[in-house]
């Protein structure tokens, strides 16, 4: 309508059909997450090494070219290797970089770090941001579905993707957790059963 009609239409049409078809988009990402949410409890593991470093190098290759304007500096240690399943891991990476590429994105100079650190339970990995950021009141709701800190006027998207790095994480054996806080970034923490 709005391709074919423009000319038939007054400004107050034209606003009503551009609603629409946001909602309908958003409506289609929110059915695709869903099911991308639904087959990451059902799909069968692999496990092999992974060597995530070179994961995490290809997911920000993407990001980098998907906005290449943007000055966004990536610290990605490397040869960090794990026991997981490649496929999903790739999918835990794009989410969580996907993240703190999106929650950096009012940064001039944005810095995105993927490294590990030794905990009580062994080793973590982490993506860490100098983004956004978030009230750490509201922690327990980040890996809720659906469950959103910031709106979707100032940041896009349905509120899935870290439900879906949760559910990934558990399956492997792993626990996530996060920390932030409100202007300074946000670091998001996994383990893999060894």
């Amino acid at each position: 309508l709005l391709e074919d009609y423009a000319g038939k239409l007054d400004e107050n049409g034209k606003d009503f059909l551009n609603r629409i078809r946001q909602s309908s988009q958003l409506m289609g990402h929110l059915i695709d997450d869903m099911l991308t949410l639904s087959r990451v409890t059902r799909t069968e593991i692999s496990l092999e090494k992974v060597n995530l470093s070179q994961i995490v190098y290809s997911v920000a290759l993407d990001l980098k070219t998907s906005q290449p304007e943007r000055d966004v500096q990536f610290d990605i240690r490397q040869n960090v290797e794990v026991h997981g399943d490649a496929r999903l891991l790739r999918m835990v990476m794009e989410n969580l970089l996907g993240n703190a590429w999106k929650f950096t994105g009012k940064r001039e100079q944005a810095i995105i770090e993927f490294s590990v650190m030794e905990t009580d339970g062994g080793r973590a990995c982490y993506v860490r941001d100098n983004g956004a950021g978030f009230n750490m009141q509201y922690a327990h709701k980040l890996f809720t579905p659906f469950q959103r800190l910031h709106s979707v006027a100032e940041f896009p998207g349905t509120g899935i993707g870290l439900a879906s790095v949760q559910r990934v994480i558990h399956r492997l054996g792993g626990k996530v957790w996060a920390e932030g806080e409100v202007g300074k970034g946000a670091t998001f923490y996994f383990t893999l059963k060894s």
